[in-house]
C-alpha cells in the first residue's frame, strides 16, 4: 500500500448517510486524516464517519463558508495539505494515485492544487454544455487558503504562492431525486438573488475570488458571470440556455442534457431573476428597504454573511 500523503480532508455533512460512505471510501488510502463537520444529523452520518475513523465534530449551521472556516480553525489540523470535499463527491482512482505520488513532491512555492469536477446527472456524467472540465481549487497548504464569504458559489481563496493542476477527476454525483433537487435550488435561488443584489448595493464588504478573464478557471467564470449579470432580467436566462444547450453542445447528451439545461440553465436562472423582480416590486430599489425585506421574508440579515 502506498504511504498516505500529509493530507486532511474536511467534509461538511447534514443527513448524508446516502453519500458519505462512498466519499470516505475514496479517501481512505489517500488522506492521513479525515475531518467531518456535522450540523447535527439525525440519520446514520455519525456512525459512517466513525466506521472510517474520521474525526467527527458538530457545529451549528449558519452557512457553508462559516461552517467550513470553522472546521479549518477548530479541528486541530496538523497535516501539510487540506482537501475540501462535499459528502456527495468522491475522487476517482486517477486522482487518488496523483495525490499519493505527486502531492508529497510539490515544490515549496506551490500552495494550491486545482482539480477537475465531473458532474453526474441521472447517474451518467455531463461532459457537454460547458460542464467539463470545471476546475476548482480543492487542495491547498494548511493555513494558506480560506473559504470566501458569499451567500452562494463559495470558493477557496489562496493567500499566496503558485498553483498547479492535477488531471484526475473529482466526481460530483448526488443520489437524491428531482424533488430534492428543485427544493434545494429554490433555496439556492434566494441566496443567489441576494448575492447579485449585494454586487449592486454592497450590503457586505467581503473579500473573495476576483473576476479575471485571464486568470484561473474560477476567476474566468467570475468574469463571465459579471458580464451575464449586466444583461436584462429574464432575457439572460434564455440567452444562457441557448449558449449552453446549442453552442456548447448540451443537446448532444440527449434527454438528460435537455432536462439538465432546462432546469439548471433555464428554470434556475429564471427563478433567481424572478426573486430579484419580486423584491423590487414589493419594496423598490432602496438599499435599506431591501435589507428589511430579506430579513422579514427569509430571515436573512444580508448585511452579514457569517
Amino acid at each position: 500500500m502506498n504511504r498516505k500523503p500529509s493530507l486532511t480532508a474536511i467534509i461538511l455533512t447534514y443527513n448524508e448517510e446516502i453519500h458519505l460512505e462512498r466519499c470516505l471510501d475514496s479517501l481512505k488510502d489517500v488522506c492521513k486524516d479525515i475531518v467531518v463537520v456535522d450540523s447535527f444529523s439525525t440519520d446514520g452520518t455519525e456512525a459512517i464517519a466513525l466506521k472510517y475513523e474520521a474525526r467527527f465534530y458538530q457545529n451549528k449551521w449558519i452557512n457553508y463558508a462559516t461552517q467550513f472556516n470553522w472546521g479549518l480553525k477548530n479541528t486541530n489540523i496538523d497535516t501539510d495539505w487540506v482537501l475540501r470535499l462535499d459528502a456527495d463527491e468522491y475522487i476517482n482512482v486517477h486522482l487518488q494515485q496523483e495525490l499519493q505520488h505527486k502531492l508529497p513532491l510539490l515544490q515549496k512555492n506551490i500552495n494550491g492544487v486545482f482539480v477537475k469536477r465531473l458532474m453526474y446527472f441521472f447517474d451518467k456524467p455531463l461532459k457537454k454544455a460547458g460542464m467539463y472540465p470545471i476546475w476548482h481549487l480543492k487542495i491547498w497548504r494548511h493555513g494558506d487558503a480560506f473559504c470566501e464569504q458569499r451567500w452562494m458559489d463559495e470558493r477557496m481563496k489562496i493567500k499566496r504562492g503558485e498553483t498547479i493542476k492535477l488531471q484526475g477527476d473529482l466526481i460530483d454525483h448526488n443520489l437524491n431525486n428531482l424533488t430534492w433537487w428543485t427544493q434545494k435550488h429554490n433555496g439556492y435561488a434566494t441566496r443567489e438573488a441576494i448575492d447579485i443584489l449585494n454586487s449592486i448595493y454592497n450590503f457586505t464588504n467581503s473579500a473573495g475570488v476576483k473576476a479575471n478573464l485571464f486568470g484561473n478557471g474560477e476567476e474566468r467564470r467570475r468574469w463571465f458571470k459579471k458580464r451575464y449579470l449586466k444583461l436584462p432580467l429574464f432575457i439572460r436566462p434564455f440567452l444562457f440556455f441557448i449558449v449552453r444547450y446549442v453552442f456548447q453542445g448540451g443537446f448532444l447528451e440527449g434527454k438528460r442534457g435537455f432536462i439538465w439545461n432546462v432546469l439548471q440553465c433555464g428554470w434556475y436562472r429564471f427563478l433567481v431573476d424572478a426573486k430579484i423582480y419580486e423584491a423590487y416590486k414589493k419594496v423598490g430599489r432602496n438599499r435599506a428597504s431591501l435589507i428589511t425585506y430579506f430579513k422579514n421574508e427569509y430571515g436573512y440579515d444580508i448585511t452579514k454573511i457569517n
